[in-house]
This record gives structure tokens, C-alpha cells and sequence, in this order.
């Protein structure tokens, strides 16, 4: 079995070959990967990740890096809809649950035009290579395999990678290793264990 830091290495070594950049393979499915650690492997995942991301990965790999950390758009949506503060409110007020099918309204997690869906799109060059974060500190809110789902969707110009905190098996996302999020064929996982 393979330490973290090592399929970390494996991953940036995929992530410089013109297979991956390309986005084509695995029988010319758009490239979207799924790459999944043992939730306390959380912090070197994050301390890797942030060393791409101060990185000049146009030199180091060809393309731009992207990098959208989940949680933290998701509070930026929110705080450019205005309704941020109202929902901390709501919190005391109505509960936890009620906040989060709230929250869910707002960003239209369901819906074809979901506001992080339409973020990303907005704001991915043509040339990139996307990294998306923060899935275990936006659950249960904002479920994995969904935001895989609406995005698959409608955004196919460049690879995806998912930081997964739990296991896929190449049929299913189980968060944090214990809880079933999902079911998700699309994706493949980019790094074996």
C-alpha cells in the first residue's frame, strides 16, 4: 500500500502527461478523476495542494492550475447574494436543517444552473486543469457527487480532479470512509492506493 505522499507524487507525475492535458482516454470520457485519502490525511492533502497552488504550474506542467476550495465559494456565493448574515440568523432561529435546505435554495444546488456550477464554468480558462477542494468541510450541505453530476454536465473543456476525503471504488463515494454520499459512474479514480 502506497503512503499519501507518495500517490501524491504519482498524481502530479499524471497530472504533467499530454494523455491527461489532452483530456481524452478512458474511452474518450471527458477526464474527470476522483482522487481519494483517508480523512487524516487531510492536512498533507491541503499542504500539497497549496504548494501547486503557489506554484507556476504553466511552467511546471503545461497548463494552468485552477483550484476551487468548495467551502469557501460556496461562503462567497452566499455573501455576494446577501444572505449570509440572514442565515446565520436562521441558524438560531429554525435550526441547522432548515439552513442547509436554505442554503441549498439559494446556491440552486439542484438545479441546471447551480451558482457553483456556474461559477466554475465562468471562471476556468480553456487551458486548465481543475482541482476541486473542501469536500469534507462542506458536508452534509453540499454533496460530492452532485457537484460531479452538474458539472459533468456542462463543462468539458479541461480534466477535473475531486479531493476526496473517504473512498471510491470507481461506483460509489463513501465521505469520511463511513458515510454512502452517492453513487457516481463518471469519474475515475486517478491514483490507486
Amino acid at each position: 500500500m502506497k503512503t499519501i505522499e507518495e500517490r501524491l507524487d504519482i498524481l502530479e507525475k499524471q497530472m504533467r502527461s499530454e494523455k491527461f492535458r489532452s483530456n481524452t482516454g478512458l474511452g474518450n470520457e471527458v477526464g474527470y478523476y476522483v482522487f481519494d485519502y483517508d480523512p487524516d490525511q487531510e492536512l498533507i492533502v491541503r499542504e500539497r495542494i497549496k504548494e501547486l497552488e503557489n506554484a507556476d504550474t504553466v511552467l511546471r506542467f503545461g497548463y494552468e492550475l485552477v483550484i476551487y476550495d468548495l467551502y469557501e465559494l460556496m461562503l462567497q456565493l452566499l455573501k455576494n447574494e446577501d444572505v449570509y448574515e440572514d442565515l446565520l440568523e436562521l441558524e438560531e432561529t429554525d435550526g441547522t436543517e432548515y439552513v442547509f435546505g436554505a442554503i441549498s435554495d439559494v446556491l440552486r444546488f439542484n438545479e441546471d444552473d447551480s451558482l457553483i456550477v456556474n461559477y466554475i464554468l465562468e471562471n476556468t480558462p480553456e487551458d486548465s486543469v481543475v482541482l476541486l477542494t473542501g469536500i469534507g468541510k462542506c458536508y452534509p450541505i453540499l454533496r460530492s457527487h452532485k457537484v460531479l453530476n452538474n458539472l459533468h454536465q456542462v463543462m468539458d473543456h479541461c480534466p477535473v480532479i475531486m479531493f476526496f476525503p473517504g473512498r471510491y471504488d470507481g461506483n460509489s463515494l463513501n465521505i469520511f470512509g463511513k458515510v454512502k454520499d452517492d453513487n457516481y459512474y463518471r469519474a475515475f479514480p486517478i491514483v490507486e492506493r
